[in-house]
């Protein structure tokens, strides 16, 4: 006759759990600080912004608080190298690596790569047609936009860009060189927008928090470093 012990059927289970989650703490370790953390934080302020398309009591003293140097020397600066947000540096500078791990034949994190990249770009339009945040209008702008700014582009290109490599590179001993230029870069670019006047700080940041989230959640699903040649310095 059939015996099933359901104490030891439920003690059984419970060991099984335990062992996998002390074989999987650091994955997820990473998807709650990586990817559920950033997203609670930016449904918070994509909630705000639905329901108050002014900004946050914080958005324009800092916009200001920035705009309180401006000068023809910094505007100029300022318009030259938000361009490499997008289209002078982030695009060129991915189509490189591309083109490097296509002739590697690093497939997974090519794929990594492309996925997460136009990702970003799909996720991006999408939030703005669907929030409508108009940019803020506090001055007359060297380099104005004319879309919708909720979150921003420039923002969501440079951090998702900057992630990635960073993961593509966590191996390697490059990585404290990426995690410093490249941090230095999505600061650098976040400045521009500001002070030109075209985003506020919290269209800044959404935008960073979405772009970390997307491009941890996609390593974990596709993982960049599964592949032949290994990116570790030799």
């Amino acid at each position: 006759m059939f015996n099933f012990d359901v104490k030891q059927f439920l003690q059984a289970f419970l060991e099984f759990l335990k062992h996998l989650l002390a074989a999987r703490r650091g994955a997820l370790l990473m998807l709650l600080i990586g990817v559920l953390l950033p997203l609670l934080i930016f449904g918070e302020l994509a909630e705000d912004v639905w329901e108050n398309q002014g900004g946050f009591p914080w958005d324009v003293p800092i916009l200001l608080a920035v705009h309180s140097v401006n000068n023809p020397w910094l505007d100029a600066i300022a318009t030259f190298l938000t361009k490499l947000g997008v289209f002078w540096g982030v695009f060129p500078v991915a189509i490189g690596v591309g083109v490097f791990l296509l002739f590697r034949r690093w497939w997974y994190a090519l794929a990594y790569l492309i996925t997460t990249l136009t990702g970003s770009i799909v996720i991006n339009r999408t939030a703005k047609l669907l929030l409508h945040r108009v940019r803020p209008h506090l001055w007359q702008s060297p380099a104005p936009e004319f879309d919708y700014g909720f979150p921003s582009g420039h923002a969501m290109s440079s951090m998702t860009f900057v992630t990635v490599l960073i993961i593509l590179t966590w191996q390697t001993k490059w990585r404290w060189w990426v995690l410093l230029l490249g941090g230095l870069f999505v600061l650098m670019i976040a400045w521009t927008r500001l002070y030109l006047g075209v985003h506020y700080p919290s269209d800044i940041l959404a935008g960073w928090l979405i772009s970390i989230a997307w491009a941890i959640g996609v390593s974990l699903l596709i993982n960049p470093q599964r592949r032949n040649v290994s990116l570790q310095s030799r």
